[in-house]
């Protein structure tokens, strides 16, 4: 069984730092994309960022460039997602998820077949 769990959620002030971490276990093959996804109550689930997991490209949302850097480290089958300069508006569940399937997008979230529970993040102003 498959399973993703991220972890490193917490509360921050404006301005602030975190990294979150999602690893993955129970695949029999390695995912070929990873990403971070990000809710508020009551929107829709919003993409932030994805990384090949060969290769290593990087792809992020306006909204998060130059401020979040998504990485991977293949060895201990974990993504991570460092967060600088943190605004209010950042404030979210964090979710993150794996594509195994060749084809569609790397940012919709229809597109990627497995998710985690999601860890909380909260920016104080």
């Amino acid at each position: 069984q498959e399973h993703l769990v991220e972890s490193g959620g917490g509360s921050v002030q404006a301005g602030g730092s975190l990294k979150l971490a999602c690893t993955a276990s129970g695949f029999t093959a390695k995912p070929y994309l990873m990403g971070w996804f990000r809710q508020v109550p009551g929107n829709e689930r919003e993409w932030v960022a994805s990384i090949y997991t060969i290769g290593g490209d990087t792809y992020y949302a306006d909204s998060v460039k130059g401020r979040f850097t998504i990485s991977r480290d293949n060895a201990k089958r974990t993504a991570y997602l460092e967060m600088n300069m943190l605004k209010p508006e950042d404030t979210a569940m964090y979710y993150c998820a794996a594509k195994q399937r060749r084809g569609g997008t790397s940012y919709l979230p229809g597109d990627f077949e497995y998710w985690g529970q999601g860890t909380q993040v909260t920016v104080g102003s």
